[in-house]
């Protein structure tokens, strides 16, 4: 099963900019369009958990 179109419109980074997140269905990810953290989805749910979330401008500016 995939992502409902319809929710995908509606996710939204968990973090305080709130900002729309890329889907990459074959990754099973979401992409914060903002702040470029990764989202993993599990079992077809996304895991909006910014203590899970990989990658971000944070970790960017530190290398």
């Amino acid at each position: 099963m995939a992502l409902d179109p319809q929710l995908l419109e509606i996710l939204a980074c968990p973090d305080t900019h709130h900002a729309p997140l890329d889907h990459d269905p074959v990754a099973q990810t979401l992409t914060c369009t903002e702040c470029r953290r990764v989202f993993e989805v599990r079992d077809d749910i996304p895991v909006l958990l910014l203590d899970e979330a990989r990658g971000g401008n944070e970790q960017v500016e530190a290398h």
